[in-house]
């Protein structure tokens, strides 16, 4: 059987938790030859028929095939489907961009297998015409560690340019498997099937854009084959909350201080607010300005809002709450730094988020009790570097600012991450939708709202960012991507916590 991931919730829960890097799914494919027995030809021929199995699910009516392959195991598998393609009836075309004669164990095991079947192998030229009704990214595998060049990248470029659908062998060549950032090039597909292990460049990064459906199969590997290896990373998947106590009170779910919402700002301070009550938190309080506190919680009184002007006040505020976030409409004013110095003295359990992160990159400090909600310019600060060396490699990113920072640190984008200090982790819900302003603001006040109720600093991080992606999906759904804001998500988060 295979897994397919569509973007929506009940197919990604298919999918593996476990991710690796590109070296140790290398390394599993080696225990399950030279420690298991299973042949070299055996797994590349099992990933052949997954492939075209998928292939011939998904486009039904197809005709004719174009498999496009280079000089790896990954051209094996490209061969392997050629075959199948002829054995079918189809009109297949290979289109070699490295010299045959260059394969060179299995893979030429399957070239010799598709040329004794009179399978048609044309050398692909720059300026090529072809015609298919499919096409197979059998170019490049998981090993690319350099930008992708020459005939290869002619290659990617013709297939981007034709007008079939595409599906990718393991990986849409182009593609790094550790980072998910495309190497000067990369392979737009349909969808990816991806063997042995789901690798986890496929889930963050530029991979959204170019894998397209992603589907899965272990290839028949054992399951002890994969305790050998321990995983570089996970998937987040939902967890669902507790029960709650029949005798319940308002006091059991802890009450959420929000620091926020500067002069013209705030909206940002209310929409976290809520979103800590629609997820389950007992009691939300706000420290905003004077001239905002009366007006804040007009469209919800569930809110109680203060003006604090002093540092006094706020402390007032803090000796009573048992969670806080700064950050959400803060601003870096004066006012702002008095009050985000304060909050973040105290030793309770707090969310930073915006101008909280960027106050706390003008003077790091370092704490065990708070979870950072970098974007990737707002991470770029952190560590003092560009946005474009965040995202060069969005796990190392991550996990540098938890080094430095400490706590738990979430790098939103698409394929969010969350790094504890001994867990690395994926969340892969949301979509495009989300990318409109508010949104990080209600992600604060969910993972708040989660931490008031007693959740452990890396659940209420990796619990809080699905569901929050997983609402805006669901907003999506129904309306569309384009248009969706901030507030939609919340009908939507109170159905999922519940």
């Amino acid at each position: 059987m295979f897994m397919m991931l569509r973007g929506h919730y009940n197919t990604m829960q298919s999918l593996p938790i476990n991710l690796y890097l590109a070296a140790q799914v290398r390394e599993l494919d080696r225990i399950a030859i030279q420690d298991r027995g299973i042949s070299g030809f055996e797994l590349m021929s099992r990933a052949g028929a997954e492939v075209f199995v998928l292939l011939k699910k998904h486009w039904p009516d197809a005709r004719s095939i174009a498999v496009f392959c280079g000089s790896g195991n990954n051209a094996g598998d490209g061969y392997v489907i050629a075959k199948l393609g002829l054995d079918a009836g189809l009109e297949v075309c290979v289109y070699a961009v490295s010299d045959t004669e260059k394969l060179n164990g299995d893979a030429l095991t399957a070239y010799r297998q598709y040329s004794q079947s009179d399978g048609k192998v044309l050398p692909f030229q720059t300026g090529q015409s072809f015609n298919a009704d499919v096409l197979v990214d059998a170019l490049l595998g998981t090993g690319l560690d350099r930008p992708v060049t020459g005939l290869y990248a002619d290659a990617i470029q013709a297939i981007n340019a034709h007008s079939s659908p595409v599906i990718a062998v393991d990986i849409p060549s182009g593609l790094n498997a550790d980072t998910g950032n495309v190497m000067g090039c990369a392979v737009k597909a349909a969808c990816t099937m991806t063997f042995i292990g789901l690798k986890q460049g496929l889930l963050t990064g530029q991979a959204a854009e170019y894998c397209g459906e992603i589907c899965y199969m272990d290839l028949g590997v054992p399951d002890d084959v994969f305790a050998e290896i321990k995983a570089a990373a996970m998937r987040v998947v939902k967890t669902p909350l507790l029960r709650r106590d029949r005798c319940a009170h308002k006091g059991s779910y802890g009450h959420v201080l929000i620091v926020g919402g500067d002069l013209g700002y705030s909206g940002a301070a209310r929409m976290a607010g809520e979103a800590a009550l629609r997820v389950g938190a007992g009691l939300v309080s706000i420290a905003t300005r004077s001239e905002h506190s009366g007006l804040m919680n007009l469209g919800r009184p569930e809110l109680m809002c203060h003006g604090v002007e002093t540092v006094e006040q706020l402390s007032a505020l803090l000796a009573k709450t048992s969670v806080i976030v700064v950050g959400p409409g803060l601003g870096q004013s004066a006012w702002a730094t008095s009050l985000f110095n304060a909050a973040i003295a105290s030793e309770k359990p707090m969310v930073i988020d915006a101008d909280g992160l960027n106050l706390l990159a003008k003077a790091p400090v370092v704490k065990s009790n708070w979870i950072l909600t970098p974007h990737p310019g707002e991470a770029a600060r952190l560590l003092n570097c560009t946005t474009s060396d965040i995202q060069r490699d969005r796990f190392a990113a991550a996990v540098s600012i938890q080094a430095n920072y400490g706590g738990v640190v979430i790098l939103k984008g698409a394929g969010t991450l969350i790094a504890s200090e001994h867990q690395l982790a994926v969340a892969n819900t949301g979509n495009p939708g989300m990318a409109s302003g508010g949104m990080g603001d209600v992600l604060a006040g969910v993972i708040a709202g989660l931490l008031a109720q007693g959740l452990s600093l890396q659940d209420a991080a990796q619990q809080g960012v699905y569901n929050h992606g997983l609402a805006a999906d669901m907003a999506a759904e129904k309306d569309g991507e384009r248009g969706l804001l901030a507030s939609d998500l919340m009908p939507y988060l109170r159905q999922l916590v519940n």
